[in-house]
């Protein structure tokens, strides 16, 4: 399949469509959330306008689409030219407190109160609007193939998840969450019906449910 890069379309329209002479757009993503190990994770992203030729250059796109290797790269160029960024994250104990949508809606909430600058305008991928967010925003179907502004933030929020995870593996070495980061592969499950669940795993969802006495007793019905 051949790859799609994002130009400079919409976001040129978004910025340009309002009264003042630049709108502070911000690109909001999450990832993980089908991961049965650890946090949902989000990231929001402002870019200034002089970057986005720069961005577009270097052929940002979905980061689905790329290498780990080729998300490293660009999450650092991303960080560094943002007039801001931030992270923002829930935890798998509200994950199954809250439900997965919601969890991650908290996520995506908590990344745009923790930048610095307040942004005009939130570009919000998916279908479901931020809540308890006194900000404009605007939800954008597939916005990561959309957005220059949010695929930024789609690329930000994995890599600092892929880290987070690939840290943690050393804790949970029977998981091979250095390989899997979290999700449901076929060893991770295999190790799931044999070692239990970790205090980090999703127990709401239903392959961490596995009747395994593990971490101080059963973790799962």
């Amino acid at each position: 399949m051949k790859r799609a890069y994002l130009g400079l379309e919409f976001d040129s329209a978004i910025a340009t469509s309002s009264k003042k002479a630049s709108l502070v757009v911000c690109g909001v993503d999450e990832v993980g959330r089908g991961a049965l190990f650890g946090s949902v994770v989000a990231a929001a992203v402002i870019l200034p306008a002089s970057a986005l030729p720069e961005l577009v250059e270097a052929k940002i796109s979905d980061s689905k689409q790329l290498s780990a290797y080729r998300r490293e790269e660009l999450a650092t160029k991303i960080r560094a030219i943002a007039s801001a960024w931030s992270i923002g994250d829930a935890s798998s104990t509200e994950i199954d407190q809250l439900n997965i949508l919601q969890a991650s809606l908290l996520a995506m909430q908590r990344a745009v109160l923790n930048l610095k600058v307040e942004p005009q305008l939130c570009l919000v991928d998916g279908i479901h609007p931020i809540k308890d967010l006194a900000i404009p925003q605007q939800t954008l179907i597939k916005g990561d193939e959309k957005s220059l502004a949010i695929a930024c933030a789609s690329i930000v929020a994995k890599v600092w998840r892929d880290n987070l995870i690939a840290s943690l593996s050393f804790k949970y070495p029977m998981y091979d969450l250095a390989a899997n980061k979290g999700y449901g592969t076929a060893r991770h499950l295999q190790a799931l019906k044999e070692y239990g669940a970790s205090p980090l795993h999703r127990m709401s969802f239903r392959p961490c449910q596995v009747e395994v006495a593990a971490f101080g007793g059963k973790s799962g019905a």
